[in-house]
């Protein structure tokens, strides 16, 4: 609130008021901000504080990532209350105040319930986070003074919160002024019911697949609010997959421009040069110290089908094959979200080829989604792209999901969102019907229980068009699929010690495995990495599955595991100290 008022400050003191005998705006009192359109205005620009902003490393804890340390949540018998974080409520103060004291009759009621909408969208945004992380939390819709004995409370039940929660959503989606933004930066009815479809598929399938809840029978009317809300924004034909450049650009586009791409951003997370707002994709996903050095796992990879629409993993020598073909004849999403074949980077202005580079990467499949070519780029946070908080192919997506899962899917439904994706991607089959064929690799990977082939390529599809864009996570527990953050980090397959690999095929050799002795003489440019079992007498994180041939596998030492209390975080130990009555959730002590 300090903030706010500073801010208030300083720019009434540049609309200073034309007669003497009214109160001067510079004072900041409550009628100066509440009592004129344009202190509303201000303030509700505080709430956009809430969104993720421009951080590109929201999937730094997923199944398909392997990172350079293992997260102490799914470290086994690592993390507890005293570890936890999140359990914070001053956003949800500073939004509650306005919405009680929005009330001023000097204004018009068309305009006062505008930004009542936006600020009941951000209360929406927060609790839907707050659920998602702990379950059960306390519903508070005024704000709260430090002697108020309701700050002691427990918590209420996740039906009554999140019955709130899309009461919020729904008066937002209502009442919000705008429409549409061109400049896909601010709140606006599409974006309300956006966030309506995503909250709602969320709970949906929640209550679908944790039967701990007893609360299946309510699935289906979240579920259907998800597909009703998704379909509202296709039917208004503002939006639309990107497909400018051709199959080989258009996706990544979207996500290393640096304006929107407004046909298919909604919300975007804007950088400006001039301004010095800057994100820092590159700095974080090609430094070996800085990020996380985060890289696919080859068991996400084999999840990409082949062009023609069929899975790679019918291919009986998939497990065997090298980097350099594997990557051929794929979903062309492939080499769009890492470095492969043909890709290369600019170096003084020059493009040189670029295959993945270990000192960046632990399996070979380095991301290059939201990295930007130029090199320029890596030192430090000086990313111009921006970043697409909300885009229309999610909301293709949950629309094809919530009418999966209430069984209504039709081969329509399929050819106007997985379909229209997967032609974006350039693959050429299956396009126009719903799927009728299992694919045992995901059974058997990935979704054991799911006997559904839609359901199967859907999850398919949500995982490879929207990876590293934050949703990994939240899919995994929605879908009740913990199991799957114990999943092997593995990676590209090599066949023998001591051979260097030629990755893009470029006639230049990339990088060699050795055990114990590095090879020599060394072969110029080629990056050597050792794989034995100890390095120094420790153990070497980094080694080869079958040891002297086989996958790369990673930080597979440290013991993962999974359980179902893992499904929320623990309530942090000091708040639940200084609160008894907010109890602690299972299995965490």
């Amino acid at each position: 609130m300090n903030k706010l008022w500073l801010l208030l400050v300083i720019v009434s003191a540049v609309t200073a008021c034309k007669k003497l005998d009214q109160e001067p705006e510079s004072t900041a009192s409550k009628s100066a901000i509440f009592g004129s359109e344009n202190g509303l205005q201000l303030y509700a620009n505080s709430f956009y504080s809430i969104l993720p902003g421009n951080s590109t490393s929201l999937d730094a804890m997923s199944d398909y990532l392997a990172v350079k340390e293992v997260p102490s949540f799914i470290q086994e018998g690592v993390y507890a209350p005293n570890l936890s974080s999140g359990w914070s409520w001053s956003d949800l103060r500073n939004i509650n105040y306005f919405i009680v004291n929005n009330n001023d009759p000097k204004i018009s009621a068309e305009a006062r319930k505008n930004y009542l909408g936006l600020a009941r969208f951000f209360r929406a945004y927060f609790y839907f986070e707050k659920v998602k992380r702990f379950g059960d939390v306390p519903w508070i819709n005024k704000p709260l003074e430090v002697t108020d004995p309701t700050l002691y409370n427990g918590r209420d039940k996740r039906t009554l919160v999140m019955d709130s929660v899309l009461a919020d959503i729904n008066y937002a989606a209502e009442n919000i002024r705008s429409a549409n933004d061109p400049t896909r930066s601010t709140i606006t009815k599409d974006i309300a019911l956006g966030l309506k479809s995503r909250i709602c598929l969320f709970e949906g399938t929640f209550r679908k697949y944790h039967t701990e809840l007893n609360l299946q029978s309510t699935a289906t009317e979240w579920l259907t609010n998800a597909a009703s809300a998704a379909k509202l924004i296709m039917d208004k034909n503002t939006y639309s997959i990107n497909t400018t450049g051709g199959t080989s650009i258009s996706y990544r586009q979207v996500f290393i421009s640096p304006a929107p791409v407004s046909s298919e951003v909604m919300l975007s997370s804007i950088c400006d040069l001039t301004l010095n707002v800057l994100n820092e994709a590159n700095w974080w996903w090609t430094s070996g110290t800085y990020g996380a050095k985060a890289s696919f796992t080859r068991t996400f990879i084999n999840t990409y089908l082949n062009i023609d629409g069929t899975p790679y993993t019918n291919n009986p020598n998939y497990t065997t094959m090298l980097f350099k073909d594997e990557v051929k004849n794929r979903d062309l999403r492939l080499k769009q979200t890492i470095r492969s074949g043909d890709y290369k980077r600019i170096s003084g202005g020059v493009q040189v080829p670029a295959p993945p580079v270990f000192s960046y990467t632990f399996t070979g499949y380095q991301p290059i989604k939201w990295t930007l070519d130029d090199m320029y780029y890596d030192a430090g946070a000086l990313n111009i792209n921006s970043i697409s908080l909300m885009r229309f192919a999610e909301i293709l997506l949950i629309y094809a999901e919530a009418k999966a899962e209430l069984g209504t899917l039709t081969d329509q439904d399929w050819a106007i969102t997985v379909g229209r994706l997967r032609a974006r991607a350039g693959i050429t089959g299956g396009l126009t019907a719903k799927p009728t064929a299992i694919d045992p690799y995901l059974v058997t990977n990935y979704f054991p229980n799911i006997t559904d082939a839609s359901i199967l390529e859907i999850r398919r599809e949500r995982g490879i068009e929207l990876s590293l864009e934050g949703h990994r996570f939240s899919d995994i527990l929605r879908w009740k699929r913990g199991e799957l953050m114990e999943k092997e980090w593995n990676g590209f397959y090599v066949p023998a010690l001591n051979t260097p690999m030629d990755l893009n095929e470029d006639g230049i050799l990339d990088v060699a495995f050795y055990q114990g002795t590095r090879p020599t003489p060394a072969v110029a440019g080629v990056t050597y990495v050792d794989v034995s079992n100890t390095i120094s007498g420790k153990v070497n994180s980094q080694r080869l599955k079958n040891g002297t041939s086989g996958q790369l596998i990673w930080m597979n030492e440290i013991s993962r595991k999974w359980s179902d209390k893992q499904y929320y975080y623990p309530i942090p130990q000091a708040d639940v100290l200084r609160n008894p009555a907010l109890g602690q959730n299972p299995g965490w002590f």
